[in-house]
């Protein structure tokens, strides 16, 4: 990541961490300033729809996937970097071009969603046992 990419990534980070439902129309407006309208739509319209799920384990383990519109994705936001901030990969075909090959953006409609979702307290939540966290990871590395 490049020290300018990083920065924005900080600033970003930032805003989503101050991101309720009392700030949500001042926090909306920033996040345009770091996604184009059309991917920030898409991510809002995912939390609408109730696409983002959070499995949550009896130990505290909580896996995340997002219903796209063609597929499901498996998110994993909150990875740690090296530098200390917070990562987050998607499984999806714009993550891997737009993030990480042309890096023309800092993150897919269904990381973004995820991350909003938390903070919103949006997530669809469905406690899952072992075996069924099993068969939702085995389900996700086919993906």
């Amino acid at each position: 990541m490049t020290s300018s990419t990083s920065g924005m990534a900080v600033l970003l980070e930032k805003v989503i961490q101050e991101l309720s439902p009392d700030t949500l129309d001042d926090s909306l407006e920033k996040l345009r300033f770091f996604f184009p309208e059309t991917l920030l739509l898409g991510a809002l319209d995912l939390i609408d729809r109730d696409s983002v799920i959070a499995y949550k384990t009896s130990w505290g383990r909580t896996q995340y996937e997002v219903l796209g519109s063609t597929a499901t994705y498996a998110v994993f936001p909150g990875l740690p970097s090296p530098n200390g901030h917070a990562l987050a990969y998607c499984t999806c075909p714009a993550y891997a071009y737009s993030v990480l090959l042309s890096k023309t953006q800092l993150m897919c409609k269904h990381v973004l969603a995820t991350l909003l979702a938390c903070r919103l307290e949006r997530c669809a939540e469905r406690n899952i046992t072992a075996d069924e966290l099993a068969s939702v990871i085995a389900r996700q590395c086919t993906l």
